[in-house]
């Protein structure tokens, strides 16, 4: 029997904690955080699948392969299936619970849904809250939290390699050491784990895997959590407006990078049939690196609300979807639920950050930048001065569409985008018009409805990208990156989304500026190149069923 319902009450749940740099004392165990975190994961581990308690049951409330039953499991059985996890950690895969409690905890992750960000939050401090249980009975600190990975952070941003605590064998006592994980091969394959973040990139000049997909930061940029202004690109910072939604489709500015580029290049891949635990949704909670990248996003909200952002008012979001509540295992094994509005004020839940500004940050001057750069020098001054009011778009108009689907195969994959002659005229008149007033055009790539059986991979998305570039003259061609991070349950076709796959939106207003100024859109087509990562390994398949433009008009 499931125990009385009871409502989530984060305050009665948590105490005065805060949350620290896993960097700190070198990323090691001199880090006590990480010591006692390796130790709380080690007694979580040594119980059963199907103690509410376990480590296992936890990772299967974001995303599991081991119950035979549900659409997205493997047939044949085969790796990502748990029972093909290479050890460590040694995942097991019975005793399965009941039904009823698989129904009510497991396959909860929201992605692709504006639920993102509150969901994954009251996820961190329900599994926080058990590890500190098991960490004070082992004689560990009372106030301890869960650390963060700062990916960003460090000095010159030195801090985009994995602490090394999680690539130890061992802790200090000579015991095997809990966070260390052998299905985690990184962005080379090579079990190398880092972030090629800009400054990853400053630091190896010349190393083509920096070249690919670099992960960044922008989206804190944002000034809207849903929709899109003239300073945030669609779908916003924290993800469009959805219902509940488990794999979800088009990924929020937050989730689609850095988050989901972390999990794959985290993850990676050495093979079709051997790739990172974090590359897939249904794997990733069993790594304990996920949830040090989880709490750097987390911390990244509470930056972005620190900085004078906020949160949806609507009651679709405050009060979370209709048709499945958020619950977590509670005190005594009875289901805790909550909603965003719970999770929305980081002072109402008792915990903080070691690294959250003291006052907010200046606004970013994206839309001066960007006035200046198309010679509108008055309206960049004023936007500059903050006299430029950021502005809602009034309408959203196809510019172009390929002729239809594509599969992703060696190195690269092209097509043309044929443009509609009168949108396109419009594009050009908002750029050659743009002042305060009159807001020029951003423009949009959208890869729809991406399906495939292979997560462990980002897509390097071009424009106009000339034949046999180099690796190092590709960048000003980017449009993005697509990060295929759930790709395998989005496209199951009785799954939760109906096999529809994923859909990307990449601003490519950047892209189109240029070529404004080059004189170089006054063109028929656009040629859109799709480049992965790393090669792809045999037997995989990936499809995309459109490649389309849009323009969204102020």
């Amino acid at each position: 029997m499931i125990a009385k319902f009871q409502t989530y009450n984060p305050i009665k749940c948590m105490a005065n904690y805060l949350r620290k740099n896993a960097w700190n004392n070198g990323g090691d165990f001199s880090n006590p955080d990480l010591l006692w975190y390796a130790k709380g994961v080690g007694k979580m581990m040594s119980r059963s699948l199907d103690d509410l308690a376990s480590w296992w049951f936890y990772a299967a409330i974001h995303g599991e392969y081991v119950n035979p039953t549900t659409a997205w499991y493997v047939n044949p059985p085969a790796f990502p299936d748990w029972g093909f996890v290479t050890p460590p950690p040694q995942v097991p895969t019975t005793p399965l619970p009941s039904q009823d409690i698989q129904d009510l905890y497991w396959n909860q992750c929201q992605h692709g849904s504006w639920y993102f960000l509150p969901w994954h939050r009251g996820y961190l401090m329900a599994l926080e809250a058990q590890l500190r249980q098991d960490i004070v009975s082992l004689g560990g600190p009372a106030n301890w939290a869960l650390p963060y990975w700062s990916y960003f952070g460090g000095t010159n941003g030195n801090q985009y390699p994995m602490p090394p605590a999680f690539t130890a064998g061992t802790l200090p006592d000579g015991t095997t050491n809990p966070l260390y994980v052998a299905m985690r091969y990184g962005p080379d394959g090579d079990a190398n784990i880092y972030v090629p973040t800009p400054a990853g990139e400053a630091a190896h000049a010349g190393d083509q895997s920096f070249t690919y997909g670099e992960v960044t930061d922008d989206s804190m940029n944002n000034d809207l959590y849903t929709g899109s202004d003239s300073q945030t690109p669609l779908p916003g910072f924290g993800g469009p407006a959805s219902g509940f939604s488990h794999s979800g489709n088009v990924h929020g500015n937050i989730e689609s990078n850095p988050h989901d580029l972390v999990h794959v290049y985290v993850g990676g891949a050495i093979s079709n049939s051997s790739y990172g635990l974090m590359a897939d949704p249904g794997i990733a909670a069993l790594d304990p690196i996920f949830y040090l990248h989880h709490a750097n996003i987390d911390r990244m909200w509470a930056v972005w609300n620190a900085n004078g952002n906020s949160n949806p008012t609507d009651s679709n979001w405050l009060n979370g979807p209709p048709d499945r509540r958020f619950v977590m295992p509670g005190p005594g094994g009875s289901p805790s639920y909550y909603t965003p509005m719970q999770m929305a004020n980081l002072n109402s839940l008792n915990y903080s950050y070691e690294e959250l500004p003291a006052q907010p940050a200046a606004a970013p001057l994206v839309l001066a930048q960007r006035l200046a750069r198309l010679g509108a020098a008055s309206a960049a001054d004023k936007a500059k001065r903050g006299l430029a009011t950021l502005t809602l778009p009034k309408q959203t108009e196809l510019l172009g569409a390929n002729e239809g689907p594509l599969r992703i195969q060696g190195p690269a994959t092209h097509t043309s985008v044929r443009l509609d002659s009168g949108v396109r005229r419009k594009v050009v008149e908002s750029l050659a018009n743009a002042s305060e007033t009159a807001l020029p055009d951003n423009v949009y790539l959208k890869v729809e409805n991406v399906r495939g059986n292979f997560d462990a991979s980002v897509l390097g998305v071009y424009v106009n990208l000339p034949e046999n570039a180099a690796p190092g003259d590709r960048r000003k061609f980017l449009a993005g990156n697509l990060a295929l991070f759930g790709l395998r349950r989005a496209s199951v076709e009785d799954g939760q989304h109906g096999g529809q796959g994923l859909t990307f939106l990449l601003d490519i207003t950047r892209i189109i500026d240029e070529l404004y100024l080059a004189r170089a859109l006054d063109v028929g087509s656009l040629r859109v190149s799709l480049l992965p990562s790393r090669p792809l390994p045999a037997e995989t398949e990936i499809t995309v069923g459109r490649i389309s433009l849009y323009r969204e008009a102020y």
